[in-house]
């Protein structure tokens, strides 16, 4: 498991547990201003809590918070193993802040600014997201059931959260920050995908020119065992 996917995992298993025993000791609201309330962003200046809400889940359960953490198990390690950890985190914050942003913008515009809103999910489904555009053919099981190509599942759930977003389902869950973190990880891609180019097209002349330097360097070495009466059957120590 690469570290930044392992100690996400650890931080928000041992933030859950401390929240979960405070709860249950009446202690809950010692976490209370570390979760997501856009009035309190946006009049009390409350900035951290757009990113410390991540690192927060459901206390009264463990289902939201295993579901996120399966998930970012799943489809962070694979990204961060391609991307490497700190352009992983840097990717998975950006979508985590990004979904809060758009959750104060649209609680602001539409009154329900005392709303308070925990959870990963955002980071999550930019995750999700960032798997669909870099493995578009890979197989995934939409709803955990019916398998199908990784492109058409990332659609199906953007669709869906979409048609959440436009209509109060009164589910209790965050629809918007889930679709938020989607479109920051989306228009990240997009605004990378020049420097992802150059940086490969770096990276192959760089390659080049080392090759080109060993194989310079093998004809020299060639040229000094001839001239030395050493052939190239003959073992070197």
């Amino acid at each position: 498991m690469p570290p930044g996917v392992k100690w996400l995992l650890i931080s928000n298993t041992v933030l859950f547990l401390l929240y979960f025993f405070a709860v249950r000791a009446g202690f809950s609201s010692a976490f209370f201003h570390f979760g997501l309330v856009p009035h309190a962003v946006t009049h009390l200046l409350a900035v951290w809590q757009l990113f410390t809400y991540m690192f927060l889940h459901d206390p009264y359960g463990v289902t939201h918070i295993l579901l996120n953490m399966l998930m970012l198990w799943m489809f962070g390690s694979t990204l961060e193993n391609t991307w490497g950890t700190k352009r992983f985190l840097q990717y998975y914050f950006l979508c985590g802040v990004g979904a809060a942003v758009c959750v104060v913008l649209l609680a602001t515009l539409f009154g329900n600014a005392e709303s308070r809103t925990i959870g990963a999910s955002g980071a999550i489904f930019g995750l999700l997201l960032a798997f669909g555009v870099l493995f578009p053919d890979a197989p995934m099981l939409f709803m955990f059931i019916f398998p199908m190509k990784a492109k058409y599942c990332v659609m199906i759930y953007g669709a869906i959260e979409f048609l959440f977003t436009l209509g109060s389902t009164g589910d209790g869950v965050s629809h918007i920050a889930h679709l938020g973190g989607m479109a920051f990880g989306y228009f990240y891609l997009r605004s990378n995908a020049f420097k992802l180019k150059r940086i490969n097209l770096t990276g192959s002349l760089h390659q080049r020119y080392r090759d080109w330097k060993l194989q310079r360097a093998k004809k020299k070495f060639q040229v000094y065992l001839r001239k030395h009466g050493s052939g190239p059957g003959q073992d070197i120590h």
